[in-house]
């Protein structure tokens, strides 16, 4: 085992003693307490039965037999949700198959970050996780349920749902995806078109068909955003059935590894010892953040895994991310860190190499519990339909395409995805798996702005051909739940492609689909908390600096301390569409080294 990971995971496990205790003293009373249908008045059982069928009611009336929770994130606007419209019922067929039922206990709010990117409906976005949480525990909260499969793949709803499962920790818990569309468009010519739109040199008509090239079908988007991040995370916890992540939606195998899923619930539920909670533990989420950097997934997973992890009574910090990232290779190229997509990883091997590689190198704990059993080495595999029945074979520990994995010998990068930046103005993360080494080092005057039409209206007006670092402040959780920035980067990438070095200093967050752009993103203490963010001036220079993991104003003791003194924050939240709803959470929300989460710890800290 590598030393350092297993120094990070020791620290975790001391810093969580006391949380970690609260929270598996609640399990234990939950399985104590459990859910028994023998306990159950005749009227709140009946309640229960109403609407099944009648073999469903005579199967459910049998206390011994077990009933599933489906907690859903279907929509049909959502290009990822929308094959689960069909999941109730292929889940149910195959549990009635085996002498078991299945109840949809209950549906999650899904949102769209592709619909919503740079309008108001983003600063909803983050905040839908604590949301979708919440719930998922409302749905399990009748407590007819021996066990649960949870359907979710986007952005928030991964997170929020995985939350809502560890707060019912006791029921042994299975994630299904939907699978990804298939590949359309390039994506490095959909860059190009986005950029040509930029400079007027193709009207809207002409960008939207390009647009409609690339998100084409049903099945979640090819590039590797939060939402494939959230399918990778779930592998390397074990909580979902091996390298099937990245199987195309509606296809036979798809089909099929949707009703392995359900016969792997049951499985569990009449095994002892595989509740979600004794199977998620501090090694889980360490072998989540190994897997996040040697993927170059989504910088929201530095915010993500610490609400999940705090749920679970494990406490998360971004020095055991550096720490994870500077020892982890980077054996992924998906864009945006490279040309390629989901579909491409897959057709590689997928994850099955790159957890073989993990293992090989030491990097991950290899005596977790899994939903299949003991290790990882069940998910060195590979999904495939043989004779029409699905088989999982061991031959991919080596890439087929070198161009999308590499290996533990030859990586992209000796480090990981993401990097701590910490100095006078705060701590941030950047993602550096898609950064070239020119854009490592950027010393620049800073350009304020506090909205994203901001910039580009000065981008419209001919004002930032020119090297600048722009500080884009009040996009913190408090100020306005911390939308993402991703309309800021085919701005921003036109004028670094001109030739000038440009950087992005922003107490907000960026898409998954970013990084070409450096970009400290998730800067704390945010500006409406008076962080030394909001202290910046037009003009202070700012020296970003990747490699020694710095971010600095250059401004004399004696200037700062004047302008702290004089820090004013002045800030009009919007109230249209449903915004003024989220305004209690807005207050009592953390930052996002805290998980940006309205949910405090078991001691009761944020």
């Amino acid at each position: 085992m590598n030393k350092i990971i297993q120094e990070v995971t020791n620290n975790i496990i001391e810093r969580s003693k006391t949380n970690r205790k609260i929270y598996l003293d609640m399990i234990e009373q939950s399985k104590f307490e459990g859910m028994n249908r023998n306990k159950m008045g005749c009227s709140n059982l009946a309640h229960t039965i109403a609407p099944m069928s009648d073999g469903e009611k005579e199967l459910l009336m049998d206390m011994e037999i077990a009933n599933i929770a489906i907690v859903s994130a279907y929509n049909d606007m959502l290009s990822a949700h929308e094959p689960y419209k069909n999941y109730p019922s292929i889940i149910k067929e195959e549990l009635l198959k085996n002498r078991a039922t299945a109840q949809v206990a209950g549906g999650v709010p899904a949102m769209c970050d592709g619909i919503t990117q740079g309008k108001e409906g983003m600063e909803l976005s983050l905040l839908s996780r604590d949301n979708i949480a919440m719930g998922t525990a409302i749905g399990l909260s009748h407590n007819v349920f021996d066990g649960a499969v949870y359907l979710g793949v986007c952005d928030k709803i991964v997170p929020g749902l995985l939350m809502g499962a560890l707060s019912f920790g006791h029921l042994p818990a299975v994630f299904i995806p939907s699978g990804p569309m298939p590949s359309g468009i390039s994506n490095s010519e959909k860059a190009k078109k986005r950029e040509a739109f930029e400079q007027g040199e193709i009207n809207k008509d002409e960008l939207l068909k390009v647009e409609a090239q690339s998100y084409h079908s049903c099945g979640t988007c090819t590039f590797f955003g939060t939402a494939n991040s959230n399918q990778m995370l779930l592998e390397m916890m074990g909580l979902q059935l091996p390298n099937g992540s990245f199987v195309n939606t509606n296809t036979p195998l798809r089909t099929e590894l949707t009703k392995e899923a359900s016969i792997q619930i049951l499985n569990l539920v009449k095994k002892d010892g595989y509740a979600l909670a004794d199977i998620i533990d501090e090694k889980s989420f360490v072998n989540a953040i190994v897997g996040l950097m040697a993927t170059g997934g989504s910088t929201n997973h530095s915010i993500h895994l610490i609400a999940m992890a705090k749920i679970a009574g494990i406490t998360l910090t971004w020095d055991d991310f550096d720490a994870i990232s500077k020892v982890t290779p980077l054996l992924c190229k998906m864009y945006p860190n490279g040309s390629l997509d989901v579909n491409h990883f897959r057709d590689a091997g997928g994850m099955g190499v790159v957890i073989s590689q993990l293992i090989k190198a030491g990097l991950v704990h290899n005596d977790v519990k899994t939903i299949m059993g003991v290790g990882l080495d069940d998910y060195c595999v590979e999904p495939k339909l043989i004779d029409s029945k699905l088989v999982f074979q061991k031959d991919c520990n080596i890439s087929r395409n070198d161009e999308v994995i590499s290996s533990i010998e030859n990586p992209y990068s000796k480090e990981g995805g993401l990097k701590l930046l910490k100095g006078n103005i705060g701590r941030s993360v950047i993602k550096t798996s898609a950064l070239k080494e020119s854009q490592l080092y950027i010393k620049a005057p800073a350009i304020v702005f506090e909205t994203q039409s901001a910039l580009k209206e000065a981008f419209s007006r001919g004002e930032l051909n020119k090297d600048f670092i722009a500080v884009v402040k009040f996009q913190g959780p408090k100020a306005n739940g911390m939308p993402e920035l991703h309309g800021l980067l085919p701005i921003m990438g036109l004028i670094q492609n001109q030739g000038f070095k440009v950087a992005i200093v922003t107490d907000g967050r960026m898409s998954g689909a970013s990084g070409k752009v450096p970009s400290a993103i998730h800067l704390t203490p945010e500006a409406v908390e008076g962080g030394m963010i909001n202290n910046i001036r037009n003009g202070d220079m700012l020296c970003l600096d990747v490699k020694n993991g710095k971010l600095a104003l250059e401004e004399s003791s004696e200037e700062l301390i004047k302008r702290i003194k004089n820090n004013k924050v002045e800030l009009n939240n919007g109230i249209t569409y449903g915004r003024f709803l989220f305004n209690t959470i807005r207050e009592n929300i953390s930052n996002a080294e805290l998980g940006a989460t309205i949910f405090k710890d078991y001691e009761g800290k944020e």
